[in-house]
């Protein structure tokens, strides 16, 4: 919500809660972490919160996302990997990509790493895990 549009109560509100906590860029994890336990307070009570608290949670949100995306970035797997442990979560076994792969040689070669992922696989596999097909490039 941009300054010049809100009303003297929002104002005086927003204003209250920044000052009770004067976010800044996160740098530790004891910072995160605490932002995390003020958010979560706040979502508590989500069905009565007032526009300031909502805006406020945003700012916090943004301030935990940049520190979470800067300190817990997951490194990058292969396409044989994101298949693998996919396969692992939901207990699957080679056989139950065939409709994915269509015959068992493809769905192994994939797995192995020995055969790259065609457009149609990346869709279908994208389908059947509910996931971005970026994680199989």
């Amino acid at each position: 919500m941009h300054a010049a549009y809100v009303s003297n109560q929002y104002r005086t509100e927003y204003e209250r809660l920044l000052s009770a906590t004067l976010p800044f860029i996160v740098e530790t994890e004891e910072q995160n972490e605490a932002y995390l336990r003020q958010v979560a307070d706040l979502l508590r009570h989500e069905d009565s919160l007032n526009d300031a608290q909502r805006e406020f949670v945003r700012l916090l949100t943004l301030l935990i996302e940049d520190f979470e995306e800067k300190h817990y970035t997951l490194p990058k797997a292969s396409p044989a990997e994101a298949i693998a442990f996919l396969m692992d979560q939901q207990g699957l076994k080679q056989k139950d990509l065939l409709d994915v792969f269509g015959s068992h040689s493809i769905t192994s070669e994939v797995l192995s790493g020995k055969r790259d992922l065609s457009k149609t696989h990346i869709r279908r596999l994208s389908e059947r895990f509910h996931v971005s097909p970026e994680i199989f490039f």
